[in-house]
């Protein structure tokens, strides 16, 4: 059994430094604009979250993830070599890289990451729920169905989560970037779709007043840039038939005291946290206390 990084809840590399005094904390701190347009919009993109070298690093840790026979591999919760039955649409997805490879560990502690996830749920303190990793290959990359993160996730309560999606290749419309249908954060829960199935599946949930409010708009950044999403907000993402890969990891969060809503296993091989008790603990680690490293506005 490989070592567990899930039991150190700290930066144990050198990707990042922790800011030590609230004026360390400042440059990395969103705007009042940039906040009153995710709460409008039900999305922020554009938010730088790694340096080149930062990039390269990972995408070297990537590598050896992208093997199924890699040591440590049995530490993932999920792992699908193509998410997709269709071998001509491939959609590599997993679920808890952060306990097997170091760098990946440490962006759970990247300051410019913590700094607007905080604000974006409403200057709380920050804890983990769960990671992923999305890669598309080159020519016969899969589709991301439209779906809403949440509508997976009703088994922690209440919903106070907050996403971020990181590119680690240039994301463009020609390689399958994000699409985000601006403000459908307000619509409510909808029933959830096979995530790599049918890219228009969730059109079936949708009442007539949502499909004339369905005008996607497409999120094409950089390598080492981030967009962060509300846990409503219908996202997806079309095949990749660009000579490019498209790869990107995410990480997902909410509010520390966030419950279990479920007597039954959470993420695969990870404890039982009864129904009503709080999310804490080994796999579920808090990333950013707000009272201790950044005084509340």
């Amino acid at each position: 059994m490989s070592r567990d990084l899930s039991l150190v809840h700290e930066i144990i590399g050198d990707l990042f430094k922790w800011p030590r005094t609230e004026k360390d904390w400042e440059k990395y701190k969103l705007t009042d604009e940039q906040v009153a347009f995710f709460n409008e919009n039900g999305y922020l993109s554009h938010i730088k979250q790694l340096e080149k070298w930062q990039v390269d690093q990972l995408n070297k840790e990537l590598e050896d993830l992208l093997d199924p026979d890699y040591p440590g591999n049995e530490l993932f919760y999920e792992y699908h070599s193509n998410e997709s039955s269709d071998s001509n649409a491939v959609l590599f997805h997993s679920l808890g890289h952060w306990r097997i490879k170091p760098g990946f560990h440490d962006i759970l502690w990247n300051p410019a990451f913590l700094m607007a996830a905080s604000q974006l749920l409403g200057n709380k303190s920050v804890r983990f729920w769960h990671d992923q990793l999305f890669c598309k290959p080159a020519h016969h990359g899969g589709v991301v169905a439209w779906h809403q993160d949440y509508s997976y996730w009703t088994r922690t309560v209440p919903m106070q989560h907050l996403t971020c999606w990181v590119a680690l290749d240039n994301a463009t419309i020609e390689n399958g970037c994000v699409y985000y249908i601006p403000k459908s954060h307000e619509w409510g829960l909808l029933d959830k779709p096979e995530l790599a199935g049918d890219m228009e599946g969730l059109m079936d949930y949708l009442t007539e007043e949502q499909k004339k409010q369905f005008n996607p708009v497409p999120i094409e950044m950089e390598s080492g840039y981030g967009t962060f999403h509300h846990p409503l907000m219908v996202h997806g993402s079309h095949e990749n038939k660009s000579p490019r890969s498209r790869r990107a990891f995410v990480l997902n969060v909410f509010a520390d005291g966030t419950q279990s809503n479920s007597d039954d296993e959470l993420l695969a091989g990870v404890p039982v946290i009864p129904r009503k008790k709080k999310m804490e603990g080994q796999f579920f680690p808090l990333l950013l206390d707000r009272d201790e490293v950044i005084q509340k506005p």
